[in-house]
């Protein structure tokens, strides 16, 4: 029996997580759940699942959730960042997936990592903004890393891969990282002026919360995840070749040496590479359906328009710069809130990030405590820029 602790329970991947779990009650257990704030949900999760430990961010939710579990005696309700850190490295939790958006998630899973769990990993910030403190704690606490983004569990699936979970570049020419393209898809820049939030959170193959589906509409989503299969991969920038394919069919390709190309095909549901990783090396049904290839028709693949989704362009760049992707995701995360907020417009997303890009000193963190400076000196930059913007657009 595998004990499972799922961070972020209440949000698209720890639904998606439950769901394969509650197929096979015989292999898995949901042993710890955790979110933020949402007593509804997870108060429906505990009583499905009968977790040993609900964990709850903010102190009120946590304390509405145990009156709610009060005839549950098994399940013993907790808050805090400290507590959840303990737990994920608790005897309780085998894996742990990592699901929590946003910097809130990078802590309890580099705990996972140094206490040498299996981590499926869906938490962007923990690459993005730590990569090499987290590589290197997978590394010392003796982890196993493997990816639930769908482009990269793709790339894993079709990489020769060691008893460690590691996989084998040698013969590897490219990765090739595929992209929806996202609701807006063969506009203009000009165009995208006038979006909505309803409109950019409307993905037209995926079901995803809406601060990552803001990021599949700029692309920036595809700088982040570039950012991760440079570290997951051990690849460059330039080694990465990133595709527009609207489908969402084809999830990502390796391109070999010798010319072959190996590419993972399925349906666009989170719960396959869920499914994957929990139960990898093996498989299991992870109620998807078959994919009909007759029924697709037809794939279609194309180069990203950089000048229109800008966001793209300015993440490979950031890659290659000491921190930068700390900076970009944090100043993201700003202007997407914002964006959602309505007070900022869709194109100045992509500008919240350039000017946060130019104003912060980029230095690569060494320390937990150094992410969370650069991070929040980030925030603050993306901030002013946000509250000028507001002052300039009532002016």
């Amino acid at each position: 029996m595998r004990q499972v602790a799922v961070l972020g329970a209440t949000g698209s991947i720890g639904m998606s997580t439950l769901d394969v779990i509650s197929r096979h009650p015989d292999r898995y257990r949901a042993t710890l759940l955790a979110a933020h704030r949402s007593v509804d949900e997870m108060e429906t999760l505990c009583r499905a699942h009968q977790p040993l430990h609900a964990v709850m961010s903010d102190p009120g939710a946590s304390a509405a959730l145990a009156d709610r579990l009060s005839d549950l005696s098994a399940v013993a309700v907790v808050s805090g960042a400290e507590a959840l850190d303990a737990l994920v490295a608790d005897d309780t939790v085998d894996s742990v997936v990592a699901g929590i958006v946003g910097f809130a998630g990078l802590r309890p899973t580099l705990s996972a990592a140094r206490a040498g769990k299996t981590i499926l990993l869906a938490n962007k910030e923990a690459l993005v903004s730590a990569g090499g403190l987290f590589m290197e704690a997978v590394r010392q606490g003796g982890a196993t890393l493997l990816p639930v983004d769908s482009e990269h569990n793709a790339m894993h699936q079709c990489l020769p891969v060691a008893s460690d979970g590691l996989p084998d570049m040698t013969d590897v020419e490219k990765i090739v990282l595929t992209a929806s393209g996202g609701p807006f898809r063969g506009r203009s820049r000009s165009a995208l002026e006038a979006v909505t939030p309803a409109e950019a959170c409307a993905h037209p193959n995926w079901s995803m919360g809406q601060k990552i589906s803001v990021d599949s509409a700029t692309l920036a989503n595809k700088g982040l995840e570039l950012a991760e299969a440079c570290w997951l991969f051990d690849r460059r920038p330039d080694q990465i070749e990133i595709v527009v394919h609207p489908q969402s069919i084809v999830h990502s390709m390796i391109r070999y040496r010798d010319g072959s190309v190996l590419a993972q095909l399925g349906q666009p549901d989170m719960r396959t590479p869920i499914a994957y990783c929990l139960a990898w090396p093996e498989r299991v049904d992870a109620g998807v359906a078959p994919l009909d290839i007759v029924a697709a028709g037809r794939l279609d693949f194309e180069a990203p328009d950089l000048d229109a989704f800008p966001c793209l362009r300015l993440a490979q760049w950031a890659i290659t710069q000491p921190g930068g992707m700390c900076v970009f995701s944090a100043a993201n995360e700003v202007a997407v809130a914002a964006f959602l907020s309505e007070d900022i417009r869709f194109i100045d997303i992509d500008r919240v990030i350039e000017a946060t890009l130019k104003e912060v000193d980029l230095l690569e963190p060494d320390s937990l405590d150094a992410v969370q400076a650069l991070d929040n000196k980030a925030r603050e930059a993306a901030a002013r820029y946000v509250a000028s913007e507001l002052t300039r657009l009532k002016g």
